[in-house]
């Protein structure tokens, strides 16, 4: 198998196993909110607040995938 191929496999790889991690914890965050939201409605500003901070989190992770699949790709 030639080099280009390796890397298009590991970068796949890399954004696959990353962006199903993501959607995984922001989906999860997003179900758990709500819950805490419905169980308890006065505490819905700060539960929100804390979950958008969250949200940021997670998708900084995604964000990081992709950097590292591009390094992949086009580096070395």
């Amino acid at each position: 198998m030639e080099v280009e191929g390796v890397k298009f496999l590991a970068a796949g790889g890399c954004m696959a196993i990353g962006a199903l991690a993501a959607a995984l914890g922001e989906g999860m965050l997003a179900a758990k909110a709500m819950e805490g939201i419905g169980r308890n409605p006065e505490a819905q500003g700060k539960i929100f607040s804390t979950m958008i901070i969250g949200m940021s989190i997670i998708e900084s992770t995604a964000i990081f995938t992709l950097v590292v699949a591009l390094i992949i790709l086009f580096a070395a």
